[in-house]
């Protein structure tokens, strides 16, 4: 996702204001600190990365 979001040059302050998520959610959700997210907020995020939701892999990362 943080690959995603710099190379269409958005901050992720933009990110923030943009999805109405906090910063530190994001960047954790960016980390793959978030176990699982809801449909809505992948919506949201692909939404201002202009990408199918289907293209950003939000899952846990495993040791």
């Amino acid at each position: 996702m943080r690959a995603l979001r710099l190379a269409r040059n958005v901050s992720i302050r933009q990110m923030e204001a943009q999805t109405g998520l906090n910063r530190g959610y994001l960047s954790r959700l960016e980390r793959g600190r978030i176990r699982d997210t809801s449909v809505e907020k992948v919506q949201r995020v692909a939404t201002v990365l202009d990408i199918s939701p289907d293209l950003l892999e939000l899952k846990e990362k495993t040791p």
